[in-house]
């Protein structure tokens, strides 16, 4: 009897999927599709087999192929519409990382010109801060001072010595008694003749007594003149004399330059005096008056004794 069903692999059943290489006939069958070692159609005690329909080889091959290559057409298809269709991740971190690259390039030019602006700042505020000391230390002139005197410089208060005090009160009278001068002052001082101070108190008395030494040796001008008669030229090489007053150039010169004297009658009488004293002609005394190793007088002066000499 022959069935009207369709075969399960026929192509009227669509649904189902095709099984590949189906139309062979299975290992143990005969052509006819009876086992092997089971009688054939006619054989005795055995009912009749009907044959086997006919398949259609290549039709299922060709539509099982078919199937497939629709089935991967489509599916590539979706997935090429969905990609297509939908948002490219790729792209558009792409697209939205290229803002940003941007951004940051442009961040650094902004923070090295910021950087610039801070630098240049610090620059102009730290010419004052290197003109003040830092904290904990002393200023520059802090030293100077805080200097301690030296020994020539005076002493302060309780500790100068006894002796410095004697000495500084000698030259304080000498001063005032006789105009001395400063170098005049420390030779009487540490003279082994007079007071026999130490070099030390002399040169502190000498340092620290209140005098003009321009005004000492005016006095002391005035004084040669008055009580010996001295020419201008001689009380200046008294005033200046190691051997005498022993004053300064400068204050020798101040001296006769501002003394008040009458030369002529200074040089009158000095010749009265040679007259009286020593029996000398007008001559002799006129050129002792005018002799350097004498009283260096002018010519005129001496001229002007000599011929007053009898008055």
């Amino acid at each position: 009897m022959t069935s009207n069903a369709p075969s399960p692999q026929g192509p009227g059943s669509p649904d189902l999927p095709p099984a590949p290489n189906f139309g062979g006939v299975p290992d143990g069958f005969a052509q006819n599709g009876t086992p092997h070692g089971f009688p054939v159609n006619g054989a005795s005690g055995m009912p009749p087999v009907p044959p086997a329909p006919k398949r259609k080889k290549k039709g299922l091959i060709a539509a099982g192929c078919g199937c497939i290559v629709l089935f991967l057409l489509v599916v590539g298809g979706c997935s090429a519409i969905a990609f297509s269709s939908g948002d490219d991740p790729t792209s558009a971190e792409t697209s939205a990382a290229e803002p940003i690259e941007d951004e940051e390039a442009d961040a650094p030019a902004e923070d090295a010109a910021a950087d610039e602006v801070v630098d240049e700042e610090p620059a102009v505020e730290d010419e004052p801060a290197e003109e003040v000391p830092a904290e904990g230390e002393p200023a520059e002139e802090a030293p100077a001072a805080e200097e301690e005197p030296s020994e020539e410089e005076v002493p302060a208060g309780d500790d100068v010595p006894a002796e410095h005090t004697s000495a500084l009160n000698r030259a304080q009278s000498y001063s005032v008694l006789l105009h001395m001068s400063k170098q005049g002052l420390f030779d009487q001082l540490t003279s082994e003749y007079a007071d026999q101070f130490s070099d030390e108190a002399a040169q502190y008395a000498v340092d620290n007594v209140d005098a003009d030494w321009n005004a000492n040796a005016l006095a002391s001008a005035e004084s040669y003149s008055e009580t010996l008669h001295m020419s201008k030229a001689g009380i200046y090489d008294q005033l200046t004399s190691e051997y005498g007053e022993q004053f300064l150039a400068e204050e020798a010169q101040y001296a006769i330059d501002t003394i008040e004297a009458d030369w002529n009658d200074n040089a009158l009488q000095s010749a009265r005096s040679y007259r009286d004293s020593m029996d000398m002609s007008p001559e002799a005394i006129r050129d002792q008056l005018t002799s350097e190793y004498g009283e260096q007088f002018t010519q005129e002066q001496a001229d002007y004794a000599v011929e007053h000499l009898d008055e």
